[in-house]
């Protein structure tokens, strides 16, 4: 007598996504862990310079000191990331931010702290920041595949933009009760973490580069792979200018609207809440659509990055301020997922990093100057004047960036398009390459769709 066959095992539940792989789980909770504590760090530095006795000037040249490394090292590090593998530059980096932000906080515990020793920490940790951005940027993207890539990004960036509100508030209340220097101390603690997370990547997949060429080869590479994309450098240089300006609008005549005509520091606290909370919003949303023409409708929603300047030109109550912040931050992560995904979609894997350095550094190139110069453009010309010029820049930009036939006709390629390959290309990705990236550089179309630049401003 026969005995009956055994039932089939039952498949055990996959406890994530598909696309929600080892590396990725390892770059996203790292991310949650270094921005719980750099957000509430940024607010405890500018408090430690005015607790030593400095005023709003040494602020500014404090946060300089962080900004201008940042700009001056990011090609390098992008030459840099995709010579070497980039889980290590990560690391580096973290351990070099760690370094610089126990020293700074035991200066302020102990009381010494001076304005050149604050400036000399703070761009330590910028250069910390040049290396990093381009590795992790290039990491994250080589991580994920399929279709279901925007859906990664989303909520990679949705986990950020959430653990960046948290550890500002977070940072606000500790400081206001155990002082800057203890949230300082907690943020090297958080680059400790975050570093032992990223050292466990698994890089397998990468294919390694091949011998030959030397750093400033590397620099001229990913430069060609930058230009001879027009979707690409447009919008980069859109951003050069948005970035500028949205950053002059928040840092410099946010505060000063809201001391005059809103009440204080606590209704455009509510706003920059409201603009956080609108990111997350944005992300949810991308989780769930996939627009086709990517770059026309990431490009489209760059326009109500102008409402936050035409609310405080008017200036509007708080509830329109809080009102334009928040569609703001929703359209700003629609914008960054869609960039994130066309970056991808199109740029090699072997050159994502230096193609990311490029992005960061035209991003953000400007933005020291036009924090400068907001000052003298508000005596010169008048607050609300100055804020209009503001959203009349970005209106313009963006305007003139739709002009560029790449950026409208941008399509994602679905999983039977890959599959067929474009034309004259090979017909299927060679090892080490994601489903959406192509095998060699120019293989894609010229119609192809980055905190990429996507992280530039949210």
């Amino acid at each position: 007598m026969s005995t009956p066959a055994a039932p089939a095992a039952t498949p055990r539940p996959r406890r994530r996504p598909e696309w929600a792989g080892r590396n990725y789980v390892l770059l996203t909770a790292a991310a949650v862990v270094t921005n719980l504590g750099t957000h509430g760090a940024l607010i405890a530095a500018a408090f430690a310079v005015l607790e030593s006795g400095g005023d709003g000037g040494d602020v500014g040249l404090v946060a300089a000191a962080r900004t201008l490394p940042l700009v001056l090292f990011l090609l390098i590090g992008g030459a840099i990331a995709d010579r070497l593998p980039r889980h290590r530059v990560m690391v580096a980096a973290n351990a070099l931010n760690c370094v610089s932000q126990a020293v700074f906080a035991v200066l302020v515990l102990s009381g010494q702290a001076q304005l050149w020793q604050m400036m000399l920490l703070t761009a330590l940790c910028g250069t910390g920041q040049a290396f990093f951005n381009p590795a992790a940027e290039g990491m994250l993207m080589s991580s994920v595949s399929g279709e279901q890539a925007s859906r990664a990004f989303a909520l990679f960036r949705m986990a950020m933009n959430g653990a960046g509100i948290g550890g500002a508030a977070l940072g606000g209340a500790l400081i206001a009760s155990f002082g800057p220097g203890w949230v300082l101390a907690i943020d090297a603690v958080a680059f400790a973490v975050a570093g032992a997370l990223r050292a466990f990547l698994d890089v397998g997949h990468i294919r390694e580069r091949e011998p030959g060429g030397g750093l400033l080869a590397d620099l001229r590479e990913g430069w060609r792979e930058f230009v001879g994309r027009p979707w690409l450098w447009s919008i980069v240089a859109q951003f050069s200018v948005v970035v500028a300006v949205v950053g002059a609008t928040e840092s410099v005549y946010g505060p000063l609207v809201a001391r005059d005509h809103l009440g204080g520091a606590r209704p455009w606290g509510i706003a920059l809440a409201a603009f956080g909370v609108g990111t997350i919003g944005g992300a949810l949303l991308m989780m769930r659509w996939k627009p086709r023409r990517m770059l026309l409708v990431g490009t489209l929603c760059v326009f109500p990055l102008a409402l936050p300047a035409s609310a405080l030109a008017v200036p509007l109550s708080v509830t329109g301020l809080v009102t334009a912040m928040f569609v703001c931050g929703v359209a700003l992560e629609v914008f960054g997922v869609a960039w994130m995904t066309a970056l991808h979609q199109e740029i090699p894997e072997d050159k994502l990093s230096r193609v990311s350095a490029y992005d960061w550094f035209g991003s953000t190139a400007m933005l020291p100057l036009s924090t400068a110069l907001a000052g003298p453009a508000e005596s010169l010309f008048g607050r609300s004047q100055a804020l209009w010029g503001c959203a009349a820049l970005i209106v313009i930009v963006t305007a003139l960036v739709l002009l560029v036939p790449d950026v409208r006709n941008l399509t994602r390629r679905t999983k039977e398009v890959v599959a067929a390959g474009p034309p004259d290309a090979p017909q299927a990705p060679t090892a080490g390459t994601s489903p959406e990236t192509p095998a060699a550089s120019g293989a894609a179309p010229a119609s192809a769709d980055a905190e990429g630049a996507a992280g530039r401003l949210g």
